[in-house]
């Protein structure tokens, strides 16, 4: 078992899933982070017998969503996807404003409604929904969810099955953040940590993340403030970054680890 995994996202550029499987093994990683998309590339037949050849493990599921009819209707097939596979939780992804709204709180008790909807099928399957918080400038059209304090109150109204994903690259300027984090953890909530960075410039909101000991923030800070809230589970990689996805993705994976390692004194595989 390793306490260091990465989302397919990191790499997906340059390695589908089954090669992104080959490669996590190779280095001794037993868990890995998957997307719908991406086993729907190379078929699910394929997906999940690589994936039981290897002995891996499924921590994150993504996704559901964005929360229009259509994504909404694909909800059960991914949740059942997402079961057979084994994974641990399932990322929900709101999406933002419908087009020509300007009415937030509607959005958001729209997207609270539809997140409290899946709950039933969800606990039913053993899963567990993610709220993965995401940067206020992507309110418009990626997300309606802008802040661990939002995703906490949406936890406490809906209870059992709904916790919460801290991604550092979307959350660490959060004056709230630290008493954010003991919330969902003493809660029992807090079902994933994403690291990455933050670049000074940041050339794009969405795939210009940095890696891990790049940019500006206090990752190793951040960590012992997960950790103290009690979490237990495992550092997940995730960059989505146009220059890493040109990068040979064992060179990105080598250089994730190294910097795990340096950043957060995590060894290679444990």
């Amino acid at each position: 078992m390793t306490d260091v995994v990465f989302n397919h996202a990191t790499v997906r550029n340059r390695a589908d899933m089954l090669q992104f499987l080959d490669l996590c093994a190779e280095r001794g990683l037993g868990t890995v982070s998957i997307w719908g998309n991406e086993i729907e590339k190379v078929g699910e037949a394929r997906a999940l017998e690589a994936l039981r050849a290897h002995g891996m493990r499924v921590s994150g599921y993504n996704r559901i969503g964005p929360f229009t009819p259509e994504g909404l209707g694909k909800a059960r097939a991914e949740l059942e996807r997402a079961a057979r596979f084994g994974a641990d939780h399932v990322f929900l992804f709101t999406g933002g404003l419908a087009k020509g709204e300007r009415d937030l709180p509607r959005a958001r008790d729209r997207a609270e409604a539809a997140i409290a909807g899946l709950l039933p099928m969800t606990l039913d399957l053993g899963l567990k929904l993610a709220i993965e918080p995401l940067h206020p400038m992507l309110v418009g059209d990626r997300t309606v969810i802008a802040s661990l304090g939002h995703a906490n109150d949406i936890c406490e109204r809906l209870g059992e099955g709904v916790g919460v994903v801290i991604d550092v690259h979307h959350l660490w300027w959060d004056e709230h953040l630290e008493a954010e984090i003991a919330r969902a953890g003493k809660a029992g909530r807090i079902l994933g940590f994403h690291v990455n960075d933050w670049l000074i410039p940041t050339r794009h909101l969405l795939t210009d993340r940095g890696m891990m000991g790049d940019g500006v923030i206090d990752l190793a800070g951040i960590e012992g403030v997960v950790r103290r809230a009690g979490f237990a589970g495992p550092i997940e990689v995730e960059i989505f970054s146009e220059d890493w996805w040109q990068r040979d993705p064992a060179e990105v994976m080598d250089i994730s680890l190294d910097r795990c390692k340096a950043i957060f004194g995590r060894d290679r595989a444990a």
